[in-house]
């Protein structure tokens, strides 16, 4: 089952910054970019990892993610510089789609290690100080924490100089909004993450013994 969370945690990763360049708005409430609906599934998953086979996996699997994100920025930065076909028209949208600017890039990968570093470093310390009890408590609290490093990190590097800080401040205040309530719903979903996770593992380790 590792395989398959750390699998769907690179895959969200990847999908996320592909269609980062949408933005979305909700009424007259906040306007968001189409990343942060993926991109709050990954810190769900690193908890569950942790919950179910410890920090330093989470970690790998954290570490992994960084690598992944580097390797598409490479391989997308090589497919732009092809030269296209003269029956290929839409040069332009592709690289506006795929090609975001060096800052924002830049602060899409710092404010990622380092929040989700901090999530399972939290989540990790407080599983050792509770135990198997209140898996709501560390998956909400590791999260909203973590979320709001990433925000401000996020919008600040790559908006700071170039809006008054007064919109920098909303920026960040809507998107952490809608990020705080999404952690709140997502605590069953957590649950029942592990619940599945944990019975499949020991089915498994079941099919192990019987082979031995």
């Amino acid at each position: 089952m590792l395989l398959y969370l750390n699998g769907i945690f690179v895959g969200l990763l990847i999908l996320s910054n592909i269609v980062a360049v949408k933005l979305f708005s909700i009424g007259t409430w906040a306007m968001l970019p189409a990343a942060v609906i993926i991109y709050i599934f990954t810190f769900p998953l690193t908890d569950v990892i942790v919950e179910v086979y410890g920090k330093k996996e989470a970690q790998r699997t954290v570490r992994a993610g960084l690598i992944t994100q580097l390797m598409a920025l490479i391989f997308i930065a090589v497919t732009i510089a092809l030269p296209a076909a003269p029956t290929f028209t839409e040069q332009t949208s592709y690289e506006t789609i795929l090609s975001g600017s060096f800052r924002v890039v830049l602060a899409s990968l710092i404010s990622y290690t380092i929040s989700q570093h901090l999530d399972v470093y939290v989540f990790g310390r407080l599983k050792t100080k509770h135990g198997a009890k209140k898996l709501w408590l560390r998956n909400n609290a590791s999260t909203m924490l973590s979320q709001l490093i990433d925000t401000t990190i996020f919008i600040t590097i790559a908006f700071y100089g170039m809006m008054p800080l007064s919109v920098l401040g909303g920026l960040i205040i809507t998107q952490y909004a809608f990020k705080f309530l999404a952690t709140i719903v997502l605590t069953p979903v957590v649950y029942l993450l592990v619940s599945l996770v944990k019975k499949q593992e020991a089915k498994q380790k079941v099919t192990e013994a019987t082979a031995a």
